[in-house]
């Protein structure tokens, strides 16, 4: 049993990496001169890399979803931990992994929304760029909080 949380705390621990990753790297979007991600674009001029703000045809509402959405994906996440952590010695072997599962459930879908909506409203109608390494990471983020979050719920009634 002690190796199976152990894997579990390793399993969560990368979620929440994948996640972070994720939320602060600039790749969501890439071309040859531009990379973008959910707060700002890195735009090449003259072989140099400049900040500049995301453009103003990004429909502001959406933007802000990805971006609560993708930050209470993280902060979830790491709260799972933390009541993973805290219910192993509090709580009685029946009730132990329902928290953390909700937790993880929770952060599943947030991450699910945010990459949803970046893919389904931005960068939708240009021809010319590729999703980068985040979004794919966001994706895989998504996937790994999708099996802790079944390993929680399936753990919780083996231990009842």
């Amino acid at each position: 049993m002690l190796v199976l949380l152990a894997g579990i705390f390793l399993l969560h621990i990368t979620a929440i990496i994948l996640l972070l990753v994720a939320t602060i790297d600039n790749a969501w979007w890439f071309t040859d001169t531009m990379s973008t991600d959910v707060w700002a674009r890195w735009v090449k001029i003259n072989n140099f890399w400049n900040y500049t703000d995301l453009p103003g045809h990004y429909p502001q509402e959406y933007l802000q979803a990805v971006q609560a959405t993708s930050v209470l994906a993280c902060i979830f996440s790491i709260l799972g931990l933390f009541v993973f952590v805290g219910q192993l010695f509090t709580l009685a072997k029946g009730q132990r992994f329902t928290f953390s599962g909700i937790f993880q459930l929770i952060a599943c879908l947030c991450i699910m929304i945010a990459a949803s909506i970046y893919t389904d409203i931005f960068h939708k109608d240009e021809k010319y760029g590729w999703y980068g390494h985040s979004f794919i990471l966001a994706w895989i983020a998504f996937v790994l909080t999708f099996i802790s979050t079944i390993i929680y719920f399936v753990l919780r009634k083996k231990t009842a």
